[in-house]
């Protein structure tokens, strides 16, 4: 009895608390919807350099935040609120992507994916992300796509 009374128990908590956790997307169907949107040879970039970026950055979470301070980072992407997104909390915030960044926080990454390719196309590459630069530029990435 008392096992089924926690498994209820369990259940109810998880209904009730509010989710701050996303979806996680597996690696293959990121790379199918990467694919399918367009990110092999985007601005030179490859499906592989795009996995790894989106690994680092958010682990595959569509609801990660991350605050910096002055900014913030939303979604899939991380996508900054001092150019990109406007969340109204960031001094001088540019919004370049005219999106508020709390729509990058859900499980569709339609509006995700339509900023991240701005942000590259403008970059011409993916420098603007960190998570990139540092674990994923000049790297041997095949495995991010290996058997997808």
């Amino acid at each position: 009895k008392s096992v089924l009374f926690l498994g209820f128990l369990l259940v109810f908590l998880g209904l009730a608390l509010p989710g701050t956790q996303g979806k996680i997307i597996s690696r293959c169907e990121m790379v199918r919807i990467l694919r399918r949107n367009g990110f092999e040879g985007f601005v030179g970039t490859t499906v592989a350099d795009w996995m790894c970026l989106v690994k680092y950055e958010s682990g595959y979470n569509t609801k990660a935040y991350n605050n910096n301070g002055p900014s913030r980072d939303y979604g899939i992407f991380q996508i900054n609120s001092k150019y990109w997104c406007n969340d109204g909390k960031t001094a001088g915030a540019k919004n370049a992507c005219h999106i508020s960044c709390s729509a990058l926080l859900n499980d569709n990454i339609e509006d995700d994916i339509r900023c991240a390719k701005k942000i590259a196309r403008e970059a011409r590459g993916l420098t603007p992300w960190y998570g990139w630069k540092n674990h994923c530029r000049g790297r041997n990435l095949s495995s991010f796509v290996r058997g997808c």
